[in-house]
Formats: structure tokens, sequence, C-alpha cells
């Protein structure tokens, strides 16, 4: 029945989706567009028969595809887009998308929160399972949020200040939920994922706005809204994509944290679905944070951030 509920759920975001490109789109799809679909339905018929290397690869190869297609939306909507107009951008997205999802998975050795099973016993097959999905994680949800922003539902705002001792306050609070999962004992901490989710958010976007960093801070002070709602939407879209594409894998993630087991939607327990929310808003403030500590090293503080069109910069 939550089965039923969750592909509900997620064709009706598709439809949405693909009722407001219609509506918005300027330009034909481009080429690469059309393999992201058809390649996208292609992996999909071959993951119900049972191919065996697409079951087992099926959440790269999709995500790889869903890439592809939705880049080339927001091609034909806007007239630019990352990997039309800013290759080495989104080949640094990325790459960095590895990294960056390792710390989570650093915390999960901790937490317990989610486990593997069906991944390929032989470590170099396995590891090119891991590093191709983790690569698209940032990736997909940038993407998503490029195409949200593009159809231009978000107007501009009030500005919010955010004073010195607010800021600081947002720093101490983040770096506290970081820390406490680690010094809880493990049956509580595994309960306490959601820190996780949420302290890198308050943790580095009040830093990067100091640093001269692209911030959401930054946008709120300046009355922008777009890229956090951006971010927010694409979260909880891809959060149910993720989930969607996971659940018929044959290599695939399990939640395994002792919460609402019972009212799993696909692997996902539904609560959890909202924690997609804050964790694209932390795909962008790490990505910043990384950049930014990359350019500090390389010796080039002019460069230009990959975030994403002009329009984010």
């Amino acid at each position: 029945m939550l089965t039923d509920v969750g592909i509900a759920i997620t064709f009706s975001q598709i439809m949405v989706l693909a009722l407001a490109f219609s509506r918005h789109r300027r330009r034909p799809l481009a080429w690469y567009g059309w393999i992201g679909l058809f390649g996208l339905l292609g992996a999909e018929a071959l993951l119900f028969l049972r191919v065996r290397p697409v079951a087992i690869y099926f959440t790269p190869i999709s995500w790889s595809f869903y890439i592809l297609l939705v880049d080339a939306a927001v091609l034909a909507v806007r007239g630019e887009s990352r990997l039309h107009d800013h290759r080495r951008h989104f080949v640094t997205v990325a790459l960095l998308s590895i990294p960056l999802w390792l710390i989570f998975e650093v915390y999960n050795l901790r937490l317990e929160n989610w486990t593997y099973t069906g991944v390929p016993q032989a470590w170099p097959l396995a590891l090119v399972g891991y590093g191709w999905s983790f690569a698209t994680i940032t990736l997909g949800i940038f993407e998503t949020a490029d195409l949200i922003e593009a159809f231009g539902w978000f107007r501009t705002a009030p500005a919010v200040d955010f004073p010195p001792g607010l800021r600081n306050a947002m720093v101490v609070f983040g770096a506290v939920c970081l820390f406490v999962p680690w010094i809880l004992p493990q049956p509580i901490a595994r309960k306490l994922f959601i820190l996780v989710w949420i302290g890198f958010l308050f943790l580095l976007d009040p830093l990067n706005d100091r640093l001269g960093l692209p911030s959401l801070i930054g946008d709120l002070r300046q009355g922008r809204r777009s890229r956090l709602y951006s971010l927010l939407i694409a979260g909880f879209v891809c959060g149910w994509f993720w989930e969607y594409w996971n659940y018929w894998a044959a290599a695939k993630w399990h939640y395994i944290f002792p919460m609402f087991q019972q009212y799993k939607i696909f692997e996902m327990p539904a609560p959890g679905y909202l924690g997609f929310l804050p964790f694209a808003l932390e795909c962008f403030v790490m990505y910043v944070s990384a950049v930014g500590i990359a350019m500090k090293l390389l010796g080039r503080p002019g460069m230009e951030l990959p975030l994403r069109a002009p329009a984010w910069h």
C-alpha cells in the first residue's frame, strides 16, 4: 500500500516537472537530452527484465541518464546549462560529490542508519559502483535546482538580515550538531542523524558568507529566494527519485535506523523524506566551502565558483 503511495507521488512530480518544462521551453531538447530520456526508459526496462549488469548498477545508470535529460531541459528553457556551457564546472561538481558524500558515510559508521546489499564482491567493481553513484548526488540536486529555478517561480522578497551574534550562534549550533553524535551512546546517537543533516548547513553557511563566498544567508540579505527554494524543492524531488530507483535495483541501500520502520515508503521510512530538504541545502554549502578551500590552496582567489549558470554567481 505504501509503495503505491510512493509510486503515485513520484510520478506526480514527474508530471509537474514535465508540464512546467512544456510551458517554459524556448528551444528544442538537445540531442543528449533524448539520449538521457530513452536511456532512462531503456535502463528501467532492462532492470525489470533483471539483466544483471544493469540491475546491479541501476542507481548510477539511472542518475547519469537523468542528469543528461535535466541538463538538456535546463538548456531548452534558459538557453544555457552546466554541461553545455560550463563543462569544467559540471565535472568539478561530479568529482567533489564523491568526497563530500563520504563524509556522511563516515558518520554512518558510527550511527549505522543504512547499509548496502547486492554490491559486487570484487572490490574493483564495488568501487566503480560506489564512486559512480556518489558522483551523481550533488550533480543531480544542482541540475534539478537549475531546472526549477529556470521556471521563474520565485520572486525577490524583503531582505532578511542576520546580525553577527546570530550568525555566530548558528556556527556554534552547527558544530554542536556535528559533534554530539560522536559522544552520545550509540543507541541514542543512532536516532539523531537529523543533527548531521542540518549541522553542516548551520556551521558552514555563515562561514561562507563571512568569507565572501556564495551563501544562503547572503541571498536572503539581498532579498533573493530562488536559490533557497529551488534547492529545497530539488531535495524533495531527488529524494523520491533516489528511493524509487533504489527500491527496484539489485544493488541497493536499506535504512536500518531504529525508528518508523513500519512506515516505509520504498526503503525509506516516511518521515525520512523530510530530511532530503536540508540535505540539498547542505550539498550546496558544503560544495561552496570545498571550492573555497580549493581556491585558497591553489592560490586562485578569483577563480569562478562552479555553482551553476551565471544567475547563481
